[in-house]
């Protein structure tokens, strides 16, 4: 069978393809594209010879990568056949509850066979949304995913790009959306060969290394690449949404962000495809540019992550201080960001040391274009041992931080295990192959928290095979005591929010919040629901009446109903008409 191999190498003089181990020469097209029309069996091995150099490297655009991302690619196609799909007709995020995961530390075995036998618990859990990190190319057997190399790949120790594709079949067999993570920020330390074909990177750089060439010459090729691969999820392997990972560090000073053509190309292919796709962009910036239309001169993105939201309840439940914690923490400050959407909205930030964000229209931009979490990935992971809030709170103040984010007007967001408290850390791990990378790493890290005033010595080294291993969910847990207790809470909150519109309602104005700083309660009204929550550890009476609809502990009225006594460490949603 013909096949045409095509890759954009504007930098070297000369380019040849090998394929399973013969060397094919390569005429140049216009733009700095080569291309050659050779006869290849469907599962042929391939990749590059640049000028005189006779080693072989992947494709840019390789579907994948069975010996890792130094090898030679290998052509791939999904086999038609194995979707049963053809009735899904997607999910819209508003309304939706999304489940975040690591498919490596998801299940024991660590693959999408596995994970695919625990949907039914998310199924009976209640989310709609799958949001997986990333499972693209990298160097080494675990990473949390945000090292990829090859990103039109699939990491081969996940079951690959068939095992992707029967992990979205099954999630769709079972109702269930499924949100990809992508990185188009940065790429990992080893394995990436852009730079040998063209103009792929540029000379800035963010925390993650290199910054890639979207605005600068010949960075057009550079943009479709990107574009190109998100569409790519979407089409070929039926993909709902994507999360784009730390938009704030994409550089791009053209007229038209790269962000926006990106949406307007996914708009496109949702019309093809008859279903809603979503862009979901992780944000440090504030900036309600992302979600706002196009027609009112924003880039039309369907939602982001709201950590102001995150900060705002962690720090007022936990007391935490530290770091980005230093302005949060007061129920003012939580009741003011539930209502706004931004806690900082034009304000200074202490721990930026500048004015940070801005005002969100509320009366425009829906809550529900905004993801929230008690806690994500980022927010276990990066804290120095990788301890999850069960770890340093009480199973009530967990019920509190879970009531106040699942009948908030956002979109709701939860991370894998939070739902019933698991007892497991999610650290930071990798496996460098490169022993001076590994020790990079771990040093770096290390040093970094030394800094903060922890013991080199407490801080996991994320190249100790152990630090990945202990990351893994401990699923026997599920039915016993305290885990088995907030299982049910959660499965009860979400079971509510679908049950009754009020909580679902996006629409920032009609929410109200009541709260008393001294007592440390606070209440969200939800249409004729409230939702009464004590952050303090002594039982607090507060000024709201109605039927216990829902309780972490049994709420009492006083003689007159119009006030409920509110145990410690507990909430209640209470039915006041």
């Amino acid at each position: 069978m013909t096949h045409r191999f095509e890759v954009w190498a504007p930098t070297p003089t000369t380019v040849g393809v090998d394929v399973d181990g013969t060397v094919h020469a390569m005429s140049k097209s216009h733009g700095g594209w080569w291309y050659a029309d050779i006869d290849a069996s469907p599962d042929a091995r391939y990749g590059f010879v640049l000028d005189d150099d006779p080693s072989v490297i992947p494709d840019p655009r390789s579907p994948r990568q069975p010996d890792g991302v130094h090898a030679p690619s290998q052509l791939h196609a999904l086999d038609p056949s194995g979707w049963t799909d053809s009735s899904w007709t997607g999910r819209q995020l508003p309304g939706g509850v999304i489940y975040e995961l690591h498919i490596g530390t998801f299940t024991s075995e660590g693959t999408f066979d596995a994970a695919i036998e625990r949907l039914d618990h998310l199924v009976d859990l209640g989310v709609t949304f799958v949001e997986v990190m990333p499972v693209n190319g990298f160097n080494g057997t675990h990473n949390w995913g945000y090292d990829g190399v090859l990103w039109y790949t699939v990491h081969e120790g996940y079951d690959g790009p068939d095992g992707l594709q029967r992990f979205v079949d099954a999630c769709h067999a079972r109702g269930l959306a499924v949100v990809l993570d992508v990185v188009y920020n940065h790429l990992g330390p080893s394995g990436n060969y852009l730079e040998r074909f063209g103009p792929y990177m540029t000379q800035g750089a963010n925390t993650w290394g290199q910054s890639i060439n979207y605005a600068e010459s010949q960075s057009g090729v550079v943009r479709r690449y990107a574009i190109d691969n998100a569409l790519r999820w979407f089409s070929e392997f039926h993909i709902d949404g994507l999360r784009l990972d730390a938009v704030h560090a994409i550089v791009d000073h053209t007229a038209v962000h790269l962000l926006e053509e990106l949406a307007v190309d996914t708009r496109r292919l949702s019309a093809h495809l008859g279903r809603p796709l979503t862009l979901i962009a992780e944000s440090d910036l504030n900036d309600p540019t992302l979600v706002t239309a196009r027609s009112g001169g924003g880039y039309g993105l369907d939602a982001q992550w709201d950590d102001d939201i995150h900060h705002a309840v962690h720090a007022a439940v936990s007391g935490e201080r530290q770091g980005y914690y230093g302005d949060f923490g007061s129920l003012k400050g939580l009741a003011n960001t539930l209502r706004q959407g931004f806690f900082h909205a034009g304000t200074f930030s202490t721990f930026r040391g500048r004015t940070h964000g801005r005002p969100l229209d509320t009366r425009r931009i829906p809550a529900s274009s905004f993801v929230t979490y008690t806690t994500t990935h980022d927010q276990v992971g990066n804290r120095a041992v990788g301890d999850r809030p069960g770890f340093y709170l009480t199973p009530g103040q967990l019920a509190v931080k879970a009531a106040l984010v699942l009948t908030s007007p956002y979109t709701p967001m939860l991370f894998m295990g939070e739902e019933w408290g698991a007892s497991t850390p999610f650290q930071f791990f990798t496996s460098h192959p490169e022993p001076e990378l590994g020790e990079a790493t771990a040093e770096g890290r290390k040093s970094e928290f030394a800094e903060h005033g922890w013991d080199k010595e407490d801080i996991p080294d994320p190249q100790d095979p152990e630090t990945f291993l202990r990351s893994k969910l401990e699923w026997t847990e599920l039915g016993s005591g305290d885990h088995a207790r907030l299982l049910t809470v959660y499965r009860d909150l979400l079971s509510l929010r679908r049950a009754r519109p009020e909580l679902t309602d996006p629409w920032l104005p009609n929410l109200k919040v009541d709260y008393d700083e001294d007592q440390q309660w606070i209440v969200l009204h939800r249409g004729s629901l409230a939702v009464v929550c004590n952050l303090s550890d002594s039982t607090v009476i507060v000024p709201v009446g109605g039927r216990t609809v829902l309780s972490w502990e049994e709420p009492t009225s006083n003689d007159t109903g119009s006030a409920t006594r509110i145990p410690g460490h507990s909430f209640a949603v209470l039915e006041t008409s």
